[in-house]
């Protein structure tokens, strides 16, 4: 089950990046303008180093389910379906980097309308409640710290100054 479920998020993620990528080619063709470069690398590190981290601490733990895996489940699926309502709401603009398009519309429809950067909440419940399915605790507390490290520090505020250049 672990590693079905690792192998799954794997899958999942070269097709956000994928598709990130599309839309990245996209948004430069129309003059997009990428933003705070330099924060990115650590990003990918990030995320990487958290499915070896659920994989590893997962197995080391005997590949388990947790007695709560049901409840830690739902709410990865909550989060899933919230993902993709927000890669939906931003249409080619969605995107794991920060570029701005010339003329684009800051979106303030859809789950925009109630949360001011919704991508990022799903991120940071997702990186907490996945590794809580296999017993992964030290992984779920370590990352979400790490993760709102550098949301905080630095992704956050990047992307905050990058849309006031939005008018």
């Amino acid at each position: 089950m672990l590693l079905a479920f690792t192998i799954l998020i794997i899958v999942q993620r070269l097709l956000e990046l994928r598709h990130a990528k599309q839309n990245q080619a996209w948004a430069m063709a129309n003059g997009g303008i990428e933003h705070a470069p330099e924060h990115y690398p650590y990003m990918v590190a990030l995320h990487s180093s958290w499915v070896v981290a659920l994989f590893l601490e997962g197995f080391l733990r005997g590949s388990t389910l947790s007695s709560l895996w049901w409840l830690w489940l739902s709410i990865f699926v909550i989060a899933q379906i919230l993902r993709y309502i927000i890669i939906s709401s931003l249409g080619k603009l969605w995107n794991t980097r920060i570029i701005i398009v010339p003329n684009a519309k800051l979106v303030r429809s859809g789950i925009y309308q109630y949360v001011k950067h919704p991508n990022y909440m799903v991120v940071a419940l997702e990186l907490f409640v996945t590794p809580l399915i296999f017993n992964a605790w030290v992984t779920a507390v370590v990352f979400s710290v790490l993760n709102a490290i550098l949301l905080l520090g630095f992704r956050i505020p990047a992307e905050e100054k990058a849309l006031e250049t939005i008018k």
